[in-house]
This record gives C-alpha cells, sequence and structure tokens, in this order.
C-alpha cells in the first residue's frame, strides 16, 4: 500500500541545539541538492535552508514550522518518503508545535550533548506525548569539547519518566551525531566521517507508516495555511482517510461545524525543499491544497457526499496582552507607510489567519488594540515583522492575563531554569529572591564541575527585565530558559523598575554640550545628532524619580574668549534598546514607539503639565 512507504516524521528540540543544521544535513545527504550551492551548508553559518524568515536567520530560532519531503532508498532497494517537520523550540510559538504534531507519527528528539534536555524541550516533548508520538533520540554536538553524552542521555531517560512515557516510548533508538560536521552513528567508537545513513534507517524501521484507510470517505485536516498573489489561500495538511483529486469537489466542515461546497483547484506534494503538482494525493501524505477558500487553519476537508468532521485542534490560551495603538507622537508618519488605525487592525486580522495562538480584540478607544499572545518573544515576532513591513505603532507594557478560577485571581507561572558557574550561584539566588520564585531543585551539572544548574518556579511576571539583569548581575556567563507551567493564586507584589527616567523638555537634535552637562544625571539612550520631542524618555535617571531635562541646549556663542580652553565634552556611550528589551524596561505610564527605522521610548502624556495633572488626580 501507498502509506506503507511514507514516514512523517516531527523533528524537536531547544533552541540553538543544532535542529535545523540537521534538517539541512539530511537533505544534503540524500542527493537532493547535488545542482545547489553547497557551501551555505558549510560551517553553520546563517545559511540553513529551512530557516527562511530573515528574522529566523538573524536570530538564530525556528519561528514558523516548515515541512520538506526526502525520497531515500534502503539496503532492501524499497524508496520510501520521509516527510520532515522542522517545528519551532521556543515554548512562545506552542501554537506552531501544537498544530503540526498532528501531522506526525514519530518525533526526533534532538539534544545538546553539554547542556541537555531543557524546560521548551520538556514542553514540546510533553505535547507529542499527547499525541502518542514515540521519541528518537539524537545527541547532538558529541564532538563539543566539554559534552557529556552519558550524562544527557540518563537525563533525557529521567525527562521521559517524569512525562509518564510508557515502556515502549522508554526504549527508545539512540544516536549520536555531530550536525554540524555531517556524521551521525549509533557507537561512539565507530564514527564515519560524512555518513548519517543510521538517522534515516531508524526513521524508517521505528516510525510507524501511518495508519489510515484509503477506502474510507475523504478526511484531510488544515494545519498551515499560506497566501498566493496568484491562487489566493493554500491550506497544508495531512491526509487521514481517503483521497483527493483535481477538480474533486469536497465539503469544507470550520471549527463552528459549518459546511461549505468547494472544489479543489491544485494539489502539490511537497518534495525537497520545494513542490511538485500531482492530480491526486492518497491518505497518509502531506500536501498543500489551492482553490479552496474560505479556508481556516483547524478546518476539516471533508467527502462532498459524506462529510464528517476531524477533532478540532486544542491551543494553549494566551498568557500575556498588550496594547497595540496609532503612534500619535510628534514624529508620527515620517518614517512608516501604514499608520492609521484601520491598517494596523487589517494587518492584525491578516496575522489571526495563520497564528492562531494570538487573540484580538477591540481596545478602550478606535485607536486601540489588546493583542494577546503566548508570552514577550510571541508578541515581539509580531511587532518585528511589523516593522519591517513600514508600520508605525505604539505599544504599552505587556501585561500578564489574570485568571478567576473558584473565585480566587490566578496568575501563571513558568518553570525557570538557570545554568551559571558556581561563583554566581549567590548573584543569581539573590536577584531571584524577591521575584516570587520558589527553587525546586538545585545541583551540580554532571559532567560540568564549576557549572550548577537550578530551577524555580516564578510568576510570569517576575520575567520582565530579568534577563538584562541577570547578565549583568553574572558578567553574561548565565544561561536561561523558562517556559509556562501552569495557574496558581497570585503570589503578591513584585518590584517594579526601581530607576526613574529622564524626558525631554524640548524638541530639535541632541547636542554633545547638553550632554556633557547631565552626564552625572544617569545614562542616556540617545546620541549627539538624534532628534527628539517633548515627551520623549532620552536616558534612565540614577535616582528613583522621572526628571525632565534638555537635551538639546546649544552651547552660547559671544565674541569674549574664556582664559582657558575649552574642555571636550565628556558624553557616555548611549544604551541603544532592542525591542524586546524596550518593552520589558517601560512601566504603565509609558510606550514603546516602533517604526521602520528607530525604536523610541515616550512618555504616554507628552506634556509635562498634562502628566503633573493626572498625578494630582491619582492621589486624589
Amino acid at each position: 500500500m501507498y502509506s506503507d512507504y511514507i514516514r512523517n516524521v516531527a523533528i524537536i528540540a531547544h533552541v540553538d541545539h543544532g535542529k535545523t543544521t540537521l534538517v539541512d544535513k539530511l537533505l544534503y545527504h540524500s542527493g537532493m541538492f547535488r545542482n545547489e550551492d553547497l557551501n551555505k551548508l558549510q560551517g553553520g553559518q546563517h545559511g540553513l535552508i529551512m530557516d527562511s524568515n530573515p528574522l529566523e536567520r538573524e536570530r538564530g530560532i525556528t519561528i514558523l514550522s516548515k515541512n520538506c519531503a526526502i525520497n531515500y532508498t534502503n539496503a532492501d532497494g524499497n524508496e520510501y518518503k520521509i516527510n520532515l517537520i522542522d517545528t519551532p523550540g521556543h515554548a512562545d510559538f506552542g501554537g506552531e508545535v501544537e498544530r503540526v504534531l498532528k501531522m506526525a507519527d514519530g518525533v526526533m528528539l534532538l539534544v545538546d550533548a553539554f547542556e541537555g534536555p531543557m524546560p521548551q524541550t520538556r514542553f514540546v516533548l510533553g505535547k507529542a506525548f499527547e499525541h502518542k508520538l514515540k521519541p528518537i533520540v539524537i545527541i547532538n554536538k558529541v564532538d563539543r569539547v566539554n559534552s557529556r553524552p552519558d550524562n544527557v542521555v540518563d537525563e533525557v531517560f529521567d525527562l521521559l519518566v517524569q512525562l509518564g512515557a510508557d515502556d515502549e516510548a522508554l526504549d527508545f533508538p539512540l544516536i549520536y551525531a555531530s550536525a554540524r560536521d555531517g556524521w551521525a552513528t549509533d557507537d561512539l567508537d565507530n564514527i564515519k566521517e560524512n555518513d548519517m545513513q543510521v538517522i534515516f534507517d531508524t526513521i524508517i524501521n521505528r516510525v510507524p507508516a501511518p495508519d489510515v484507510d484509503v477506502n474510507a470517505p475523504l478526511q484531510m485536516l488544515v494545519t498551515n495555511q499560506e497566501y498566493s498573489d496568484y491562487v489566493g489561500k493554500i491550506a497544508i495538511g495531512r491526509v487521514f482517510s481517503g483521497e483527493m483529486s483535481e477538480a474533486q469537489k469536497v465539503t469544507v466542515i470550520d471549527a463552528e461545524g459549518l459546511h461549505t461546497q468547494q472544489k479543489v483547484m491544485q494539489i502539490h506534494q511537497f518534495h525537497g525543499l520545494g513542490r511538485k503538482k500531482v492530480s491526486m494525493v492518497q491518505a497518509g501524505d502531506i500536501c498543500a491544497i489551492s482553490g479552496l477558500d474560505p479556508i481556516e487553519i483547524g478546518n476539516t476537508i471533508a467527502c462532498a457526499d459524506n462529510p464528517s468532521q476531524l477533532a478540532v485542534i486544542p491551543i494553549d490560551e494566551p498568557t500575556m496582552t498588550m496594547t497595540f495603538r496609532i503612534n500619535d507622537g510628534p514624529m508620527a508618519g515620517k518614517d512608516g507607510k501604514y499608520i492609521t488605525s484601520r491598517q494596523i487592525g487589517e494587518r492584525l486580522e491578516k496575522e489571526l489567519q495563520q497564528n492562531v495562538a494570538l487573540r484580538v480584540e477591540p481596545g478602550q478607544s478606535p485607536e486601540e488594540y489588546n493583542v494577546s499572545g503566548r508570552g514577550l518573544m510571541h508578541l515581539g515576532i509580531l511587532l518585528e515583522n511589523m516593522r519591517r513591513e513600514g508600520y508605525e505603532v505604539c505599544v504599552g507594557k505587556p501585561n500578564v492575563i489574570i485568571r478567576k478560577i473558584d473565585g480566587i485571581r490566578h496568575e501563571p507561572i513558568e518553570l525557570l531554569a538557570v545554568d551559571c558557574p558556581l561563583d554566581c550561584q549567590n548573584a543569581v539566588m539573590s536577584l531571584l529572591g524577591d521575584r516570587r520564585s520558589e527553587i525546586i531543585k538545585i545541583d551540580a551539572k554532571s559532567g560540568a564541575d564549576d557549572f550548577v544548574h537550578m530551577e524555580f518556579m516564578i510568576p510570569s511576571r517576575g520575567l520582565f527585565g530579568l534577563h538584562t539583569r541577570m547578565l549583568n548581575a553574572t558578567q553574561g556567563r548565565a544561561i536561561m530558559h523558562h517556559t509556562f507551567e501552569k495557574y496558581e493564586p497570585m503570589r503578591g507584589s513584585i518590584p517594579q523598575r526601581k530607576a526613574g527616567v529622564m524626558i525631554a523638555m524640548q524638541p530639535g537634535p541632541v547636542t554633545a554640550y547638553a550632554l556633557d552637562g547631565l552626564y552625572d544625571r544617569g545614562v542616556f539612550f540617545i546620541e549627539p545628532g538624534e532628534k527628539v520631542y517633548e515627551g520623549q524618555v532620552v536616558g534612565e535617571h540614577c535616582k528613583d524619580k522621572d526628571i525632565p531635562v534638555n537635551p538639546v541646549r546649544g552651547k552660547q556663542l559671544t565674541n569674549v574668549r574664556s582664559s582657558g580652553k575649552d574642555d571636550a565634552a565628556k558624553v557616555r556611550p548611549a544604551r541603544k534598546l532592542g525591542l524586546e528589551a524596550a518593552l520589558e524596561y517601560i512601566q504603565e505610564d509609558e510606550l514603546v514607539e516602533i517604526c521602520p527605522n528607530s525604536i523610541r521610548l515616550r512618555k504616554r502624556m507628552l506634556k509635562e503639565v498634562d502628566r503633573k495633572r493626572l498625578s494630582r488626580q491619582a492621589k486624589k
């Protein structure tokens, strides 16, 4: 049967454990790139084939799940089609993970030979077990100087036991690999250079073929969606039963159970990194369908005569929300192309079609939208994409979503894992002590004598601004990762930003003379020559209250010479905040102004007289 020669396998791993590099090398060793320029695959450069999004290449993470297909002939001469599903490794993109795992029949669990399984590995692996998927464990980067593969295998086994894996899943096949150098083996004493055949053979032998019925009525679940200017919406998913042909009439069933009769225009199967047009697709395969509209992620494409719906994919609810609003500052419209609330709303509606973990609701005024997502990176990636597309938007302070359970307010709690040198342990624990965290595990990292591994349960609120302070407290030597764990009753107040800010009093270009005069007041976010406006946050004050400053003041020129030579102006290097760092930094009365070529901090009320009036009203 056709489906007997198909293997659908997802790859799950923590951020930067080498997942996308491994996919590149598997594609390379399959012989599907003979006419391609393979230089970009060498040395793990930012030429990773599967990371096609510019943001993915810049950050070195996978944001969007992607499919590719490899044709592989085993030693018996049988040709198999392996559908590889590259999944995001960050918990903030869990919505991508949850829907694409529905297409898989097995998973490859990739773990770094030094770091071992991390919290986000645990998150994605837990989702895989919910779908009854069995793992193939690959210990990657075993060629690293400080690798500890044997200890990491024990940690993976312990993790599977904690997640409630059955005996069959615990008897996992084990492969050691160096994805960067392009080799894999099941025996570290027998390494063959440029040989990854053991991975292909293990997939063929240990991942089950799709359990499908070709003769049953058609059922296909839409798990991803694209858009083409030529054919409109393209639905991507797996055919669970029956078969589908070009020009066939089908019934599309949405999440509410509404049936619409439609007609399939084109069918494409995945082939290598691309797709090829076919006249028919059978149960067990993954394909892309065009010509269907309306169609959304989670819809079922069913037989027109005997339609039946597949179970809708459950998606975890968002844990964080923030306000998107139009840019109404003095520099609005000077940088971006899309600045109206209607254009911002249309862009968010478009994002909702693909980003299933996102929620958008109207705000307090027509210019505002309340946007909810899985975490700061989830919303930060959306804002970064909008910025690059030419949108101008102002964003308020991110807040966690509070739920009422049995009349008691509950907040999201995250599992935070910190790996740091032993001499940084006290700094880490004192930093987390006042953030309502609860330590649940602390031990020396096996195989690494000078490193300690700590795990905490911490409210999501406590993570705001933690990353920068953690790096400062440990001189950049601590590695921290976190993932959402559960909701718990509120844990009380958490200290906010201790320092005040400096606010520009006058508009105009910044002068070095003015910054020199304010040298002792704190750290600036601006440089000489930049244009600022009244109400813009230009720096961090060295004390705990906000002060107005004049960074545009020029030197008074006279015809009287000074008796001594003028001292050179002292200007401290500016602290440039990235988008996510700026979102963590601001308070409730501040906004981040995000434009295509700049990111600024500002007060909600630009004029000082308005801020004072609001402060007096709040005290009353």
